[in-house]
């Protein structure tokens, strides 16, 4: 993505993420208890199974965001929710492996991280997780 976090512009591939956007989807990733806590970012991974999945033409990479109260008041956490966004979908369509859903929850040093540290924190998650595809990104 060539735009900054702060214009709002989608990345190209942003259409190939899948959003999850019920509780019992997040309930479902955070119950597999496979999380990866960083600085900037916690990141909690659950592979597709049978009981829940996206459907057959849907997105192979699923993602959602949260930021609870310990962030900061509504302005502070929907700037962390944008920044995270962002780099989610940056770093996500180029090397999520397919089949998983992910949960990115937000920190309180989310909206003080430097993005690139961000998204460095989201890789090394990522290959930490075992969900790293090993691609290149996209040009």
């Amino acid at each position: 993505m060539t735009d900054s976090p702060a214009t709002g512009a989608r990345a190209p591939d942003a259409a190939r993420i899948g959003r999850l956007k019920h509780r019992p989807e997040f309930l479902a990733v955070a119950g597999t208890r496979r999380k990866w806590v960083a600085p900037g970012l916690i990141l909690q991974i659950r592979r597709h199974d049978h009981k829940q999945r996206p459907a057959a033409d849907g997105p192979a990479v699923r993602f959602g965001l949260t930021a609870s109260k310990k962030v900061g008041n509504a302005v502070v956490r929907n700037r962390a929710r944008r920044r995270l966004r962002a780099a989610a979908c940056e770093v996500l369509a180029a090397h999520a492996a397919a089949g998983h859903d992910f949960v990115v929850i937000a920190r309180a040093e989310t909206v003080t991280r430097d993005f690139a540290d961000l998204k460095a924190d989201l890789i090394a998650g990522l290959r930490r997780l075992g969900a790293w595809s090993g691609k290149a990104p996209p040009s």
